[in-house]
């Protein structure tokens, strides 16, 4: 069990006409290349959204399931930069590190936002990298249907909020609504900030976190043309059926990297830009 007692997170039930995705102001502040300098065998590396992605990358509770499997009870730790997405599995992942029968340490290197500052408030231990940030705010989904399925979908992550609120309430040392106006407003956390309003235990040393040149910020463009089109109205299915039309072949588990060509990346380029200026 782990060595902090805190809330379970009760999720079990989904919203019928309401996908949980990534907000794209999270996504646009989110630096794929940012990562830590080391990883070892009790490490686990969640440098990607959360859920998962159309192209079968992503952090998911399976996942994370067979990693904790494999780790035993060994004290873990898990270096996170992400930009958030699928507000149930991330429930998931919290409440799997939460039960993890050893110490958890969270490394923030470089983004917690939405659903991932969920999974950081499992550890026992949650260090800040310099100019990393947490992001919490309301469970946020894409919605769709008349006035009445409308209603329901905003009745039913009420309960989800409370959920979270209490998350960051035993974590911060805050009461249930003062953690709740934080979430209310939005808040963007940084390393400082979250140290001394009690969202993190510590900082990590500048040595701790580089930067991965092969990482892809076509991952990024790719998951911002996605929100937008969520946020457009298509559903999940459409949104990654076209994506997956743009490319001949799947990119490899090993590299979790999209590699379009010059000339589909300049197609997405483009297509972001419409996409913004008509929001």
């Amino acid at each position: 069990m782990s060595l902090l007692t805190l809330p379970k997170i009760n999720a079990e039930a989904r919203i019928g006409n309401a996908q949980f995705d990534m907000r794209t102001d999270a996504l646009e502040r989110w630096e794929p290349t940012i990562c830590a300098s080391t990883d070892n065998s009790t490490s686990i590396s969640i440098y990607e959204q959360i859920g998962e992605s159309w192209d079968g990358s992503g952090m998911t509770a399976a996942r994370m399931s067979g990693i904790l499997r494999n780790v035993g009870n060994s004290e873990i730790v898990v270096n996170i930069n992400s930009p958030g997405g699928d507000f149930f599995e991330g429930v998931a992942i919290y409440n799997l590190l939460r039960e993890h029968k050893a110490k958890v340490t969270i490394k923030v290197v470089g983004l917690a936002a939405s659903a991932a500052s969920i999974i950081a408030m499992a550890g026992d231990e949650i260090q800040m990298g310099d100019g990393a940030f947490l992001m919490i705010h309301n469970a946020w989904a894409v919605a769709v249907g008349n006035r009445h399925d409308l209603k329901a979908a905003a009745e039913t992550l009420t309960p989800f909020d409370e959920a979270m609120a209490d998350v960051y309430a035993a974590r911060s040392g805050l009461s249930a609504k003062e953690a709740a106006k934080l979430m209310d407003a939005e808040t963007w956390l940084n390393a400082s900030k979250a140290v001394e309003q009690g969202f993190a235990t510590g900082l990590m040393q500048r040595d701790e976190i580089t930067h991965n040149a092969k990482a892809q910020g076509n991952t990024k463009h790719l998951a911002l043309v996605e929100a937008a089109m969520a946020r457009a109205g298509h559903s999940r299915s459409v949104r990654r059926d076209t994506l997956k039309s743009l490319f001949s072949s799947k990119p490899g588990a090993a590299e979790n990297t999209v590699k379009p060509s010059a000339d589909i990346a300049a197609s997405l380029q483009s297509l972001l830009q419409t996409m913004k200026e008509s929001t």
